[in-house]
């Protein structure tokens, strides 16, 4: 189902997170990975901007840009380079691409031609707030069209997964794949649906039952009440779920755009990595 799966990193400490879960699913799939970094550049231009048109000249020199720009790329020569050692150690075909720009455009058209992208949930700035989403996977989370996994700082092996089962389409989606991967690493996985009403609960856990009945795979389904993003994350942390799968919205794009969706928050709030789908 994976035969290519990119990984984006940028050196920080989830890299080596993203890299071992890429080489988890890229040994159980047989699948090629792809390890893409990006020297965000656009510093330069934002300074220059700035020093035209604002109230301080702040135009960088023409040999400090150039040894910046150095700089950069040196720093992800040495991330392409500890990358791909470890994949090698594992005997699988991959390939690596350094970029200059904006990292959120160049990973998604480069997910145009992935079956899976997996970055960490915030990136080299983490250390100032490591608790909220990172900007460059908010961003690309609300844009890409391909399966989705946003790990955590440490890795787990997947042993115990998690579908967010709501009946929509795009958990529909989420359910396909996250019982592909349960089934090939030989997994348990949960079905959890979240509603105050019983009898829908039970029509919801009955469907994702029937579905995935077809897996070689252990199931286990729960009916809770509350809020979702709440019942979700604390649900996978006290299961001590691998990994939750969601769909990227639910039954109702309405609500969650005026409320907030859901998914980011279940993104911001899991301990657990999250494979998000659309």
């Amino acid at each position: 189902m994976f035969k290519n799966i990119l990984l984006a990193i940028d050196g920080s400490q989830y890299s080596d997170t993203v890299i071992a879960h890429g080489i988890e699913l890229a040994k159980a799939f047989k699948s090629r990975i792809s390890v893409l970094t990006v020297a965000d550049i656009r510093i330069f231009e934002w300074a220059t901007a700035i020093g035209t048109d604002g109230f301080v000249p702040i135009v960088p020199s023409g040999i400090y840009e150039k040894e910046s720009r150095r700089l950069l790329e040196e720093k992800c020569d040495k991330i392409l380079s500890k990358s791909a050692e470890l994949i090698s150690r594992e005997n699988l075909p991959h390939e690596t691409f350094k970029l200059l720009g904006s990292p959120v455009d160049a990973i998604l058209d480069y997910s145009n031609t992935s079956d899976l992208v997996i970055m960490g949930k915030r990136g080299e700035y983490e250390r100032w707030n490591n608790n909220a989403l990172g900007a460059t996977v908010e961003a690309v989370s609300r844009t890409i069209r391909k399966p989705l996994i946003v790990t955590k700082k440490a890795f787990r092996p997947i042993k115990k997964a998690l579908i967010a089962y709501d009946g929509s389409d795009h958990a529909n989606r989420a359910m396909q794949y996250v019982g592909h991967i349960a089934e090939t690493l030989h997994a348990k996985l949960m079905i959890l649906v979240v509603t105050d009403d019983q009898e829908l609960g039970r029509h919801y856990t009955k469907e994702a039952e029937n579905y995935l009945m077809n897996y070689n795979i252990t199931i286990q389904s729960e009916i809770r009440e509350g809020s979702p993003d709440k019942i979700i994350s604390d649900f996978a942390k006290t299961e001590e779920i691998d990994l939750i799968a969601i769909g990227a919205f639910g039954r109702s794009r309405i609500k969650e755009t005026i409320l907030g969706s859901t998914t980011e928050h279940i993104l911001r709030l899991s301990t657990s990595p999250v494979l998000l789908t659309k």
